[in-house]
Formats: C-alpha cells, sequence, structure tokens
C-alpha cells in the first residue's frame, strides 16, 4: 500500500469539466500503460496498491487528466477526490495508515488552489 509521491502539478484552470473516466483513458495513453500501469500512470494517482501495482485496479484517486499534452491535476478531479476521503460516493477503502498521508497529498492541492482542504475547515 502507497501514497505516491506529490507531484506539485501545475493545475488545470478552475472551470475545467472534471470526467474522471474520460481523463483516466488520456492518462492511460500519455503514460503509454495501455497495457498495463507504469511510474507515469502512477502519477496521476493519490494512492496504489503497491503489492498489485501491476494490475489497474490497484490506483485509485485519480486527480489528474492530460490537457496539451501535459498531465495536469484538474481542481474538481482533486475535490471530488477530497469528496470521497469524506465518505462521498461511499467512501474509500484505503488502509488506516495511509489516510492521513492520502489527505495531506490532497490538502497541498487545496492548498495551491487557494483553500483548505474540507477536513481542514471549521
Amino acid at each position: 500500500m502507497a501514497v505516491t509521491t506529490f507531484q506539485d502539478l501545475p493545475l488545470a484552470d478552475r472551470d475545467r469539466e472534471w470526467d474522471g473516466a474520460a481523463a483516466e483513458k488520456r492518462v492511460r495513453s500519455w503514460a503509454g500503460a495501455e497495457d498495463e500501469p507504469n511510474e507515469k500512470y502512477r502519477d496521476a494517482h493519490v494512492w496504489y496498491d503497491a503489492d498489485s501495482k501491476e494490475n489497474f485496479t490497484a490506483y485509485k484517486l485519480l486527480i489528474c487528466d492530460v490537457i496539451d499534452g501535459n498531465l495536469k491535476a484538474v481542481p474538481r478531479g482533486v475535490m471530488a477526490a477530497g469528496n470521497v476521503m469524506q465518505g462521498s460516493r461511499g467512501g474509500v477503502d484505503l488502509p488506516e495508515h495511509d489516510i492521513d498521508r492520502v489527505r495531506s497529498h490532497l490538502a497541498k492541492y487545496y492548498a495551491k488552489m487557494g483553500e483548505d482542504a474540507p477536513w481542514e475547515r471549521d
């Protein structure tokens, strides 16, 4: 089990729509990961199961998309992941010891957007 390294990726425009399924396809193509995940593919996610890293199903919390040929963090993708961490859509099944690190990773992107993460708000 592992939290990906924070990449400090550039942010997409705030008003960019988030379509996780479409972003997933573009990220796979961009990363050259059509057959199996690789490190570039991993960087688009916040968490993955290191014991099953050869399976696409091991990757969770996609927050990036490929825009003009570059990987960017999408604010609405970050917010969707933040909401999932707060229990939206049934939450996410992660090891307890990774939850704080995932929240920390996401909070860095919230800060980059000029916001507090949901779990940091009063």
